[in-house]
């Protein structure tokens, strides 16, 4: 006999009282990606949002270029591209009014900067320089989080803080599908669903965890449908169509806004590029695979759209590209600039209060850095005397 065999005892109650059925039908997700381009519903798409989509991807696939020149040139020590994956990074910062909260991951600097980060800023933590690189608070943008799926718990609580504070205040959670495996994954939407925090968790399905593909780490029907274990809706969307992405979002945001509850949104899209500068994607991945990707480009996409409703000539396309360039010269000659460093600088902005640990380890690292000083100080006096 199992546990669920046997009978409970007289008077006995399992819980209080048990709620009624509840159907999830209304949870479930699409059965395939929403899509917007390439259907007859592109056509009430409002011109000016194509627009600036368009603009938006072109700075962003210059942007990972560049970066991701600058990690060859020795610039910044790693870069996680999101080439392939502009859409999602865009209609991120789009959907969002400036109270709201963004939650970005290590690969969403383009959303980082689609909100109004500086560029520079945005990578400074991928150089080395500073914990995060830029005021959080200056545009509602989280720290980068490097550890898969941290952010999502904190966007759940700073979700949960304005609602009970009666703010006006959603948050929007990204992360891969490497980090739906991982514990904070699960224990943000358990408590997102259960606060019926405004929080909306965008999950950017870009093919593989590193190397590990998707088929290998969940057998859930999509992603999107691990939204219904946790009582909130599930969406599916073609994360290479910026339109639809962006209604898709824009659309969960406002759920969560007027009181709904979070939601769950797959975009299913894809990396172009290497895990990082550090990763050799051809040890997994064969490049046939890659090229077929390539005819569903996100930029590919939009063009396809403007140019049959004669939205892209040649003077729209012209500005995005200079505007492009322009940014990119900057973010290069700002980057090649040798930043003045003080090791000191590890230990500010860490806590309020400096705790005992972090001044002892300041007071180490003074005494070391005093100790170097001087006994550079000496040797080239010495040397001095010496050659006199």
């Amino acid at each position: 006999m199992t546990v669920m065999d046997q009978k409970p005892a007289p008077g006995h109650r399992h819980g209080g009282p048990q709620r009624p059925p509840i159907d999830a039908t209304p949870l479930l997700p699409e059965t395939e990606p929403f899509r917007l381009l390439g259907t007859p519903d592109a056509a009430k798409i409002d011109p000016a949002l194509l627009t600036e989509l368009y603009g938006q991807l072109v700075r962003g696939r210059r942007y990972n270029r560049q970066a991701t020149a600058l990690t060859r040139q020795g610039r910044l020590a790693v870069y996680p591209s999101s080439t392939g994956q502009e859409a999602c990074e865009v209609a991120a910062a789009m959907a969002l009014r400036p109270q709201d909260w963004l939650f970005p991951s290590y690969r969403d600097t383009l959303a980082v900067i689609a909100r109004g980060v500086d560029p520079v800023e945005a990578l400074t933590l991928l150089r080395g320089d500073w914990h995060t690189g830029y005021d959080p608070r200056e545009h509602h943008v989280a720290p980068l989080s490097t550890p898969l799926a941290t952010q999502l718990p904190h966007a759940v609580g700073l979700a949960h803080a304005a609602r009970l504070q009666g703010d006006d205040v959603v948050a929007l959670a990204m992360v891969g599908d490497g980090g739906t495996s991982e514990g904070d994954f699960h224990e943000a939407l358990n408590f997102a669903a259960v606060w019926n925090a405004p929080v909306v968790f965008l999950v950017q399905n870009n093919g593989f965890a590193i190397s590990v593909p998707l088929d290998k780490q969940s057998a859930a029907p999509s992603l999107a449908h691990k939204a219904v274990g946790y009582g909130m809706p599930g969406r599916l969307v073609d994360g290479n169509d910026a339109p639809a992405v962006h209604q898709v979002l824009t659309e969960a945001v406002e759920r969560a806004r007027s009181g709904g509850g979070p939601t769950l949104v797959e975009a299913v899209t894809y990396r172009m590029e290497a895990h990082t500068n550090a990763d050799d994607a051809t040890r997994y991945r064969e490049d046939a695979e890659v090229e077929a990707w390539r005819e569903h480009d996100p930029i590919t996409l939009l063009e396809r759209e403007l140019n049959g409703r004669g939205l892209l000539d040649d003077t729209t396309r012209q500005a995005a590209e200079e505007a492009a360039e322009k940014m990119a010269a900057d973010l290069r000659e700002r980057m090649n600039a040798e930043p003045l460093l003080d090791p000191m600088d590890l230990f500010a902005h860490v806590y309020a209060e400096q705790t005992p640990q972090l001044r002892e380890q300041a007071a180490m690292l003074r005494a070391e850095l005093d100790a170097e000083h001087d006994g550079g100080q000496t040797d080239h006096t010495e040397h001095a005397g010496a050659g006199s």
